[in-house]
């Protein structure tokens, strides 16, 4: 069921202007007054109309992932993958899915610029005869934090201070400085792929750790890559501020843009598979969304093209309303142990009920297009009456959808006692060494435009001993990292 089966689509509007109710207006350039030069009448109700509409045509924007452009394309597999899951879409080599793409950055609201150093979310619609299926990552493989409950006082540090209304070097250091398990995104983000030269040459994640089941119930654990074909491209800091003050809209415009003249863009998708028995004992905790898999360990296989090919028809109908869920699974699919993606299992569609609405489903991006949704959920803001005079029960002897008794995904092990638990440490955990690693995977070259990039960023730090604690972790990643890091701040801060 494509998304043009769901809405009629105006794109030349022709006849006559009219009312939202159908009537035909007489005046568009006018309002009603009572008399020449008097004042305005209440009874004009196309001025009402107009108004009123206007004062709500915009939904809340996101509290993170605001700033976003989105396009729809084709995912292709590959690769023979069904001995790994049972997921339909995954089941049959050239088998194609439609897909929805929304890029973003993380902490800028609406209107601020695309070039900027900022971690690019990349949230990815699998539109699959089954349901639909939302991976919701980004294009770094980690991210600063390791348990969802640490998320809501990560974002305030990286959003505006309430006294100054601006962010403040003061509170994502201190936050930084306080949380050593940062070490590793931090270095990612103010290295060179901290500022994508565009959407379109970048890497995207999935990130999290996933359950992938097969048609016999073994489960692996799966960590998603779509690596571009484009090639990787960056912005030093100061191309990214020439550009951002040139042109704000700069990755928006360069993937729409892309799109219009046929340059459709390409990633091959790639997984990184673990049998379920291994997780236990490897040398990392494997559902820490701050650590990778070294490819040594599991080595990539690839198994997809992805390649975004239609633009939007509109951006506030699809990319603004669009909605994405971590917690949207399909069979053979299925969650991790991992604290940060058990968190956004709840979170990410609790945003989306308060922000669009408990209907947003039904908006033609988000509604299933390759199968049907059938739930006895039912009314709420801009419910659509699609159910008609069905059942809103279930069970019911009337022939309405029944439970299938088979779940998504196979159930975990679980023991021990409740309780606000670490995660469980494995041999070789902890928060510095992967960031000392991407330290010395560098250039010297690399390295000086870290080092740079954070010294700048550090030195407007206005207390001492909150400086030198966020340097003191660099330390602890490599020697050299935190000495060069420290000599540059000095020499910047006198």
């Amino acid at each position: 069921m494509t998304q043009e089966a769901h809405v009629t689509v105006q794109d030349n509007i022709t006849g006559p202007l009219t009312t939202e109710s159908g009537a035909p207006v007489a005046d568009n350039q006018n309002s009603e007054t009572a008399g020449i030069g008097g004042p305005v009448l209440i009874q004009d109700q196309h001025l009402i109309e107009k108004l009123a509409h206007f004062n709500r045509e915009r939904i809340p924007e996101r509290i993170v992932h605001a700033r976003g452009a989105g396009a729809y394309g084709t995912f292709t597999l590959t690769a023979d993958v069904s001995k790994y899951t049972r997921a339909a879409f995954l089941s049959e080599v050239g088998k194609q899915t439609e897909t929805f793409l929304r890029f973003s950055t993380v902490a800028g609201n609406l209107g601020s610029a695309d070039a900027v150093r900022d971690p690019r979310g990349f949230a990815l619609k699998f539109y699959t005869e089954d349901g639909n299926y939302d991976l919701v990552g980004n294009n770094t493989p980690v991210f600063f934090i390791k348990d969802a409950i640490k998320f809501p006082d990560f974002i305030h540090t990286q959003k505006r201070d309430p006294y100054t209304g601006s962010q403040e070097a003061d509170n994502v250091w201190d936050f930084w400085g306080l949380s050593p398990e940062a070490t590793h995104q931090v270095t990612w983000l103010f290295g060179d792929r901290g500022i994508p030269a565009s959407y379109r040459h970048m890497n995207g994640y999935g990130s999290h750790t996933y359950q992938w089941n097969n048609a016999a119930g073994e489960v692996f654990w799966v960590k998603y890559h779509f690596k571009t074909d484009q090639g990787i491209k960056n912005l030093t800091a100061a191309e990214a501020a020439e550009t951002a003050g040139a042109d704000p809209d700069s990755h928006q415009r360069d993937l729409r843009e892309a799109i219009e003249r046929g340059d459709f863009p390409t990633w091959t998708v790639q997984v990184q598979i673990m049998p379920a028995a291994e997780a236990a004992n490897y040398r990392f905790n494997p559902f820490d969304l701050t650590k990778v898999w070294p490819h040594e360990d599991y080595p990539p296989i690839e198994i997809g093209k992805l390649e975004l090919n239609r633009n939007p028809r509109n951006i506030f109908a699809e990319v603004e309303q669009s909605i994405f869920s971590p917690a949207h699974f399909v069979p053979g699919i299925g969650p991790s142990p991992d604290k940060m993606l058990q968190g956004r299992l709840f979170a990410y569609g609790d945003a989306h009920r308060y922000r669009v609405g408990i209907n947003a489903d039904h908006l033609p991006v988000n509604r299933p297009h390759a199968a049907e949704a059938r739930t006895y959920g039912r009314d709420g803001f801009l419910y659509d009456g699609r159910h008609a005079g069905a059942k809103n029960y279930e069970p019911n002897s009337f022939g309405g959808p029944a439970e299938t008794g088979r779940p998504l995904w196979q159930p975990s092990p679980v023991s021990g006692r409740t309780g606000d638990h670490e995660a469980p440490s494995h041999a070789e955990d902890d928060d510095f060494v992967q960031a000392g690693n991407l330290y010395r995977l560098m250039s010297d070259d690399e390295k000086g435009r870290l080092i740079d990039n954070l010294a700048q960023f550090i030195a407007k730090v206005s207390r001492d001993d909150i400086a030198q604690r966020a340097i003191e972790n660099f330390r602890k990643a490599d020697a050299d990292y935190g000495k060069r890091l420290e000599a540059a701040v000095q020499a910047l801060r006198g």
